[in-house]
């Protein structure tokens, strides 16, 4: 049995597999059976920005809107303790899941301001949160929002929270950077400790029946691995920060092919959903297996084997990959 333990933004993990944000983490007892089966770490769902705003702004409203309805209206308001104000409802959640799993419990903020994030990262933190995945969930609508200024204010974001917390920090980000090395070499400067790659986005479909949107959610599959593994073979020779792969790792050759272009560990979420939070151990013994086929001792020793070089040539070879695929589709 090849060794699996390893080391992600500092925190030592029995493994590289890890319970990515999902709704599995509302449920304490589907959090224990993924731990059971081998996960080494537990992201939680995300805690959104613009849902922690509106439930406030709700609330304060109900309130106010009775305050002045009698002298005696202020007695029959209820405690604001009772309303799930701001983020009590997930570091609630937070602290349950620190009392029933000992491997780290990473804390999922998701948002585009600095502003209270500093405060939600502190308060995770406090709850015993082992590390923070800042979201960085950006849709712009407006022709006027250039993405220079866009990426300014995420890693302004970013740099607000790292300075903010003594726990590590992971930025998820999506794939539609004009340059991801050069966005994340801004992380680094920025504090973060960590890249996930990449983010899953929502996308809509249109329902010709009811002339509506379909939001149903549609799961990852093992196809959209390839443009994680492309992006952990060309930033994991060019960043010192730890890399972890999300979406599309559903197999243990999934986790061994993000391991060999350079991730320390692998997010799991929707083979889980799927198959349920005991599909880790099958993960993990697929992975073992392909390790010992090949004749690795550890996962260690399989990180980055196939990482890209940086040399300034780098881009010239990749264009040749490409003219080489068109050229192999034509003698099929």
């Amino acid at each position: 049995m090849a060794d699996l333990r390893t080391m992600w933004m500092g925190l030592p993990l029995s493994g590289p597999v890890v319970l990515g944000a999902s709704p599995l983490s509302h449920d304490v007892a589907a959090v224990e059976q993924a731990v059971a089966a081998g996960a080494s770490a537990v992201v939680m769902y995300s805690l959104f920005e613009e849902q922690v705003v509106n439930e406030q702004m709700a609330a304060h409203h109900f309130i106010d809107a009775r305050a002045d309805a009698d002298a005696e209206a202020a007695g029959f308001l209820p405690d604001v303790d009772v309303f799930a104000l701001g983020a009590e409802p997930y570091l609630n959640q937070l602290a349950a899941l620190r009392r029933r799993v000992s491997v780290p419990l990473i804390a999922s903020l998701n948002g585009t301001t600095p502003g209270g994030w500093t405060d939600y990262a502190m308060a995770c933190e406090r709850r015993g949160a082992d590390a923070i995945e800042l979201n960085l969930y950006d849709v712009v609508t407006s022709a006027s929002v250039s993405a220079a200024h866009v990426e300014q204010r995420q890693i302004e974001v970013v740099h607000a929270v790292a300075s903010s917390v003594e726990i590590p920090v992971t930025v998820k980000i999506s794939p539609f950077y004009a340059s991801v090395p050069a966005f994340v070499r801004q992380l680094e400067a920025a504090g973060a400790d960590g890249v996930t790659l990449f983010n899953r986005f929502y996308q809509p479909d249109v329902d010709l029946e009811t002339l509506g949107v379909d939001r149903r959610l549609v799961l990852s599959s093992s196809k959209e691995l390839p443009l994680r593994l492309h992006a952990l073979a060309v930033l994991s020779p060019q960043t010192p920060l730890d890399l972890a792969c999300t979406g599309g790792v559903h197999t243990g050759e999934d986790a061994a092919k993000a391991l060999l272009c350079g991730s320390d560990v692998v997010q799991m979420t929707s083979a889980l959903l799927l198959h349920g939070p005991g599909h880790v151990r099958a993960v993990l013994d697929g992975l073992n297996g392909w390790l010992d086929g090949q004749g690795y001792v550890s996962s260690d020793e399989a990180r980055a084997v196939l990482a890209m070089g940086s040399g300034t040539d780098a881009g010239s070879w990749e264009r040749m990959n490409y003219i080489r695929v068109l050229d192999g589709w034509r003698g099929r």
